[in-house]
């Protein structure tokens, strides 16, 4: 869910600044008694020629046949028609009738939410000489479990994340004994040219104790 919300947020952000749009397929599982983000994005084609659109949700159940109209949302109006979706529906999409991301929020979700959930976009584009209409829908999977079931990706992410620590670690072990013998080794050089250094005194025998040099 936190990928879709960044991705819608980017989506927004790119919208906005450079004239953009990025659509990005919603997540399909859900944890039961928690909220989920249903996305549904649809850009223009022509992002220079001014619009408008409604975005209606609908819903039907795993067992059933028939959708029932559970959301919209026309700037600055949102309903929500179906009484089992009445309360739990917030609107996460674009805050201007120019819609081009039309995500609802759902809350308190139970197994009995789970299903086939259609976006429809209806969008009124003003033309020059007409003005078009213009409709699209996409559908979202919608599978409510009882616990979050980890994606393969996201398992493996995480074991390549511990193995780069561990890695990283033993990395910076072997750094900090290179570190440590490279220079207890320049130390040790030291001392013995020192100590060379005052032994070749002592023995030098153009010096006297006084350090006078003798002929």
């Amino acid at each position: 869910m936190f990928i879709f919300i960044f991705l819608s947020v980017l989506n927004l952000y790119v919208s906005g600044c450079w004239g953009g749009c990025a659509e990005v397929d919603s997540l399909t599982e859900a944890v039961e008694g928690e909220g989920f983000l249903l996305g549904c994005i649809s850009c223009k084609r022509r992002e220079e020629v001014k619009a408008e659109a409604v975005v209606d949700w609908f819903f039907r159940p795993s067992a059933q046949e028939n959708y029932s109209h559970i959301f919209q949302y026309d700037h600055p109006t949102a309903l929500s028609p179906d009484p089992v979706f009445a309360g739990r529906v917030e609107w996460r999409g674009t805050l201007d009738p120019d819609i081009q991301i039309g995500a609802i929020f759902i809350s308190n979700l139970t197994a009995n939410d789970s299903g086939t959930y259609r976006c429809r976009f209806q969008r009124t584009l003003f033309l020059n000489l007409y003005n078009h209409e213009d409709v699209i829908e996409k559908r979202v999977e919608l599978q409510v479990v009882a616990e979050a079931q980890r994606e393969l990706t996201a398992v493996v992410a995480e074991i390549l994340m511990y193995v780069l620590i561990v890695v990283l670690q033993l990395w910076l072990i072997l750094v900090l004994l290179y570190c440590y013998k490279k220079i207890s080794a320049e130390q040790e050089a030291r001392e013995d040219r020192k100590a060379l250094k005052a032994q070749t005194k002592l023995l030098d025998p153009d010096e006297d104790c006084d350090g006078i040099k003798t002929e």
